[in-house]
């Protein structure tokens, strides 16, 4: 059963006490470093506002973090089991590595034994934890300073590669999916890894993450509304957001003027709107959002909101963060988060008079 979080102010408290009592059943992930440890670790700690906690390693990993080398949150589990103790070992010896089956056969493991096992102990597979270790690599590229596209290798090698992996995406076999169809998908590079974009002729319906993990569920639905009419192909409105894209991160601009599709409820979309009222530069909490649109009692409903858009950076959702100051959850990772956090200040420099 999983354990219930305290709050995280007792959690931080049991991280400064190294609490046993919390060994296994609470994690923190550290923004300033991008590292996740155990609440007993004896590393320094850190302040409190760089603090996120977790119940388990698979959320700590997802979130774009990497264990600590001093308290080895994953060890337990390794020590137990003589290939789970190998492949971590493996993984941290080449985390930047493309993990594959094939490796885990070569290495003389069932993969289905491995992933069962791996399930078991931390919650996602093997394959899982290599891709998020080497997304979390990004992270170390931001702190350093050095670039984060030549880290991440996690996109597309080719156009053929991009359509294998949209077929499997909305499961269907590559070959039928139709060039003609009314919504097209495609992918932009970034430096903070592939996204996918989804458009018709005059709106863009999709902008997200290619690791996202709620972009199975957001194709599907996109899939159902445009009655099977998805394919792969590009119209202007690619072109036009791709350049926006573009000048956004080349910090010349940070207008998007691409029309966009809207999916939701009537005030799933004022939160939205609000959203994008936001200056780059500057955040708001929940709470001041609720506020925004009439609702100051709507904080959670505004939050479900926020976790429903699906059209990241146009519709700034990084640009929300907890009441305390902290970062708060952000489908596409933390660190990528912050990397669109800290590249926005020069926004905000650039209207200072």
């Amino acid at each position: 059963m999983m354990f219930d979080l305290s709050d995280d102010d007792t959690l931080y408290d049991a991280l400064l006490a190294r609490d046993p009592d919390y060994d296994g059943r609470a994690f923190v992930g550290v923004s300033s470093t991008g590292i996740f440890c155990r609440l007993t670790c004896p590393a320094r700690k850190p302040k409190r506002e760089n603090c996120h906690f977790y119940n388990d390693v698979a959320a700590c990993l997802q979130a774009g973090f990497r264990p600590c080398k001093r308290c080895h949150p994953l060890s337990p589990a390794a020590q137990g089991d003589p290939a789970v103790a190998t492949l971590l070992a493996a993984l941290e010896t080449q985390p930047e590595h493309r993990w594959s089956e094939t490796d885990i056969i070569r290495m003389g493991f069932d993969p289905s034994t491995v992933r069962r096992a791996f399930k078991r102990h931390f919650g996602l597979t093997f394959l899982e934890m290599a891709r998020s270790r080497r997304l979390a690599l990004g992270f170390t590229a931001l702190s350093s300073g050095s670039v984060i596209a030549a880290q991440l290798d996690a996109g597309f090698e080719s156009p053929s590669a991009f359509r294998a992996a949209f077929g499997k995406l909305m499961g269907v076999a590559p070959g039928s999916l139709a060039k003609d169809a009314l919504l097209r998908a495609d992918h932009i590079k970034t430096p903070l890894g592939d996204m996918i974009a989804v458009c018709d002729n005059r709106a863009l319906h999709l902008l997200e993450f290619a690791d996202r993990k709620a972009l199975p569920a957001e194709m599907q639905r996109l899939r159902k509304a445009a009655k099977g009419s998805v394919g792969i192909g590009r119209f202007l409105t690619h072109a036009q957001i791709e350049a926006e894209l573009e000048a956004f991160f080349a910090k010349t601009s940070d207008q998007f003027a691409t029309p966009l599709a809207l999916h939701g409820t009537a005030f799933t979309r004022n939160v939205w709107a609000s959203l994008r009222t936001i200056p780059a530069g500057e955040t708001r909490s929940y709470s001041a959002i609720a506020a925004a649109i009439g609702a100051p009692l709507a904080t959670r409903a505004v939050a479900r909101a926020y976790g429903a858009n699906q059209i990241a950076i146009v519709i700034p959702c990084h640009r929300v963060i907890g009441a305390d100051g902290s970062l708060t959850g952000y489908g596409g990772g933390l660190w990528r988060k912050q990397y669109l956090i800290d590249l926005e200040k020069h926004y905000a420099d650039r209207r200072q008079p």
